[in-house]
């Protein structure tokens, strides 16, 4: 667990990030077979206007330049919160290895909560997921920039 905690850490100074800048506080990490870290990626849906950049489509692109190919085959995610359907479908499609997430998405999870993407039976392939990795710190991070938000408008 010390392994998966170590880089779970990091994403979640990527979600600090997003949140100093307004986003919604969710952090990727994309490390090799290796365990080095080959990407970052944080929100960046109100800064960059764009549906997509959510912190798994960051940081996948990210890897992608670095390693010169769309296949992130012996590649592991760690993100603080668990992946909605878009980005458990571009996982699967960039064939990486594992997702390990923070914290359960009740509203979008697409890694077990909601749906199961990256285990369905007729995809060609499959994601190993781990989940609950330092979930108390996500979920925090997260209630506590919600609740700041819903603060401000009063």
């Amino acid at each position: 667990m010390e392994f998966y905690d170590k880089f779970m850490t990091l994403a979640l100074i990527e979600a600090e990030n997003a949140g100093k800048k307004g986003e919604v506080p969710v952090g990727a990490i994309i490390i090799d077979s290796c365990g080095k870290v080959i990407a970052r990626g944080h929100n960046l849906r109100e800064s960059k206007n764009d549906p997509t950049a959510h912190a798994e489509i960051v940081a996948v692109r990210k890897a992608s330049r670095k390693t010169g190919s769309w296949r992130l085959t012996e590649c592991t995610i760690f993100t603080t919160l668990e992946p909605c359907p878009m980005c458990a479908g571009a996982l699967i499609n960039s064939r990486i290895k594992r997702v390990v997430f923070g914290c359960r998405d009740p509203k979008a999870g697409a890694c077990g909560t909601l749906l199961d993407i990256p285990s369905h039976p007729v995809l060609n392939h499959k994601v190993e997921i781990i989940s609950g990795i330092l979930e108390e710190e996500c979920s925090k991070l997260l209630k506590d920039f919600f609740k700041s938000r819903r603060n401000k408008k009063k």
